[in-house]
């Protein structure tokens, strides 16, 4: 008979406090495996350097220009899937709300639509003696809150406008009037400029794309604004930006050919530094597994290839400068095999990540030069414009003015379409189990331990009633997964349970009851912890993308490279499994328990590993889809969500594949972060009812939300029987 006070133990989980203090922590060999916090984003590089490798093996195996256009085209190709379909070309009802004259140039302020109701706001700066022809530069601003407004790029810009040139500048999405998280009771959003990228930005990659294609988007549609007017010449367009202006001038100038000269400022490098150094950046930053198709920095340039590109760099930028000197060297190899070498440029100045006058010189003489406008390259002193003077929103904010699309509302579109897709193919009886780990294997990006290696003895300590054996055990990469086995003395049930937990094995063991629970109730008990939990994370990198103390930029690196950290930690709680049954003789029975975010993992691995006969999931979110049908979704599930996985399953449908084994739900979390199933979303997990019942096992499913103490208890005792 099993003690009541085991019977509502996970009711209790994060009530009452662990009846013993237990040493988990520091073995005696982790020394050597200090840097053990970093095994998730080491892993994930480990995986980019081999693919970047190769690729550099194939770029210099090139001898004759057949080879580098065939590359060309290649990576034309590998850009258009990667990127997606772009959307249809829509009248962009372009509107000038408002015009500013100065003596020697006007300002037009301006409202397009990019897509339909997806409100472009921005400026066209044009030199008084224009009347057709003029060539044009589209600026692209950094990551600023004011957008182009801000007065380093105002200088640029009116300089530019001194010489000749129409500028059009316009501001991002999350940028200048375009905030898509603005509170006006606050007067402000409560992301800063990259976060208002990222956030929004996970939910596409959840969908199965990168956000780029929406940055890109607004500049080709820029482009389409230029030809519309008679001041511009067609022929003669150009366009450059710092930092995320730098990122929107490489990714735009790469896709449009209408860019005939392309001046990235600040951004260019080199993946492997970038993984390096300051990490994978805001969202729009990495295409949806960029170097898993073997492309770099370099193909950004090389694909334009013979039209004139000019690097613009500072030797200490956060962009490493040595990257960006590898890839000049490469894309100028390229541009001189296509007989245009004298058009891949380069220039570098001693500064931080920074617009210097030699730079802004050098980049106004590239363009002078490239679009045929002559003239002094000198950088003026030039007089600023208040930042509400080029407002083209009578409010400052389309937020509270035309409101209109975000990334969000945009996303959550293709969002219902995935989901009413994944309604259908639930229906469909001829849907294997097959099936369902063919699709984790290609979104997830997980492999199936073929060696489990072997584990490294710590020590042993004997408790009241326990035994408790510390191991280090081989994990999916070069690094060691630390582990406790608890050992119950008077009783054995014949059952160990595989315990993971998203605070950390410390925490599980000390400050939570759960396993000294389990123990005492006579179960064994593996804790373990899996890459970017507990001892083996969270890591260092956390970059410009960390939200809600959740790094965004690790799990980046794991899209770029076509895997998850969802599949990670499941090939790892698969050894923890693993182990739990070598150490045990006869047929032992095998169950696991995970706490929060972790039950994505864990159904991954349960997916796989059929030893597994009992799966619990206490907190756990209840469906990726979710997230991406949530304005504000909880950050700390985006590490378990795998890029683009519904479009072929969702956790609901790993829960499906272990029918008819016992799967109970606790307290499944919505989005939001709010009990799922009582007016939170739609119940996900609906049509595993029925699922269980064509397996004769209609009992082994139980999901179990906001009820009474006695149910939960009685529903806990009989699935642990």
């Amino acid at each position: 008979m099993i003690k009541r006070a085991f019977l509502f133990l996970v009711w209790a989980v994060l009530i009452k406090p662990a009846a013993a203090q237990d040493d988990v922590n520091l073995f005696d060999y982790w020394k050597y495996y200090s840097d053990a916090k970093n095994a998730k984003y080491k892993y994930f590089c480990t995986r980019a350097f081999q693919l970047l490798d190769e690729r550099k093996a194939e770029m210099t195996s090139f001898h004759v220009k057949q080879d580098y256009l065939s590359r060309q085209k290649l990576v034309k190709q590998k850009l258009d899937r990667i990127l997606g379909p772009l959307p249809e070309k829509t009248p962009l009802n372009a509107k000038v709300t408002g015009v500013i004259k100065r003596e020697d140039f006007r300002v037009e302020k301006l409202i397009y639509e990019s897509m339909p109701r997806y409100y472009v706001t921005a400026s066209i700066f044009i030199p008084k003696k224009v009347k057709k022809n003029a060539p044009a530069i589209i600026y692209a601003s950094g990551h600023t809150a004011n957008g182009f407004r801000s007065d380093t790029y105002q200088h640029i810009i009116i300089n530019l406008v001194k010489k000749g040139f129409v500028v059009l500048a316009f501001d991002p999405i999350g940028q200048g009037e375009r905030l898509q998280y603005y509170d006006p009771a606050k007067g402000k959003s409560p992301f800063g400029a990259t976060s208002e990228h990222s956030y929004p930005g996970a939910q596409c990659y959840v969908s199965g794309y990168s956000p780029t294609k929406y940055f890109v988007w607004d500049a080709i549609r820029s482009v389409d604004y230029l030809l519309t007017r008679k001041e511009v010449d067609p022929e003669r367009i150009g366009m450059t930006g710092r930092s995320g202006g730098g990122t929107q001038t490489a990714y735009a100038a790469a896709y449009d050919p209408r860019i005939k000269a392309a001046a990235p400022e600040c951004f260019i490098t080199s993946m492997k530094y970038v993984l390096k150094s300051i990490g994978p950046q805001d969202a729009e930053q990495n295409l949806f597994h960029m170097i898993e198709e073997g492309l770099d920095h370099a193909d950004l340039l090389e694909v334009r290839a013979p039209k004139p590109t000019l690097m613009v760099t500072t030797t200490r930028d956060f962009f490493s400068i040595q990257g960006a000197r590898d890839t000049y060297a490469e894309a100028k190899r390229f541009y001189t095999a296509l007989g245009a070498g004298e058009n891949m440029n380069m220039v570098e100045d001693d500064d931080i990540h920074n617009s210097t006058k030699k730079n802004r010189e050098a980049m106004y003489a590239f363009f002078q030069k490239y679009l045929d406008n002559p003239g002094s390259p000198e950088d003026l002193e030039v007089r600023i414009f208040k930042e509400e003077e080029l407002w083209s929103t009578s409010t400052g904010q389309l937020a509270t003015s035309l409101k209109g699309e975000t990334l969000f509302t945009l996303n959550q579109k293709l969002g219902e379409k995935q989901i009413e897709n994944l309604d259908r193919l639930r229906k469909e009886s001829q849907r294997s189990v097959y099936d369902v780990r063919n699709a984790v294997r290609k979104w997830s990006g997980f492999d199936y331990p073929e060696r489990m290696g072997e584990p490294v003895f710590s020590g042993r300590y004997v408790k009241p009633g326990y035994k408790l054996e510390k191991y280090i055990l081989p994990g999916s990469g070069n690094y060691m997964l630390p582990l406790v086995l608890y050992r119950p003395v008077n009783h054995f049930k014949n059952e160990v349970i595989v315990v993971v937990d998203e605070r950390g094995k410390e925490f599980a063991a000390n400050k939570d009851s759960l396993v000294h629970d389990l123990v005492k109730s006579g179960y064994a008990v593996v804790l373990g912890d899996v890459p970017g939990i507990g001892e083996l994370g969270p890591g260092y990198l956390k970059g410009d993308a960390y939200i809600g103390k959740v790094s965004y930029n690790q799990w980046f690196a794991g899209i770029l490279v076509g895997k998850s950290i969802a599949g990670l930690q499941a090939q790892d709680i698969i050894r923890l499994a693993e182990f739990a049954k070598k150490q045990f003789e006869g047929n032992v029975l095998l169950s696991a328990i995970s706490y929060g975010a972790l039950g994505s993992a864990l159904l991954h691995a349960a997916a796989f590993d059929e030893d597994i006969s009992k799966v619990c999931l206490i907190h756990a979110p209840a469906a990726w889809a979710d997230i991406v049908m949530t304005r504000f979704y909880q950050p700390e599930f985006i590490p378990a969500a795998v890029s683009g996985a519904i479009n072929d399953y969702d956790l609901p449908d790993l829960g499906a594949v272990l029918a008819p084994r016992k799967l109970l739900l606790i307290d499944p979390l919505s989005a939001g972060g709010k009990a799922a199933g009582k007016g939170e979303g739609k119940n996900y997990w609906e049509f595993l009812k029925d699922v269980y019942s064509g397996k004769s096992a209609p009992g082994n499913f139980e999901m179990v939300s906001g009820k009474n103490e006695q149910q939960t208890e009685n529903i806990l005792a009989e699935w642990l029987k």
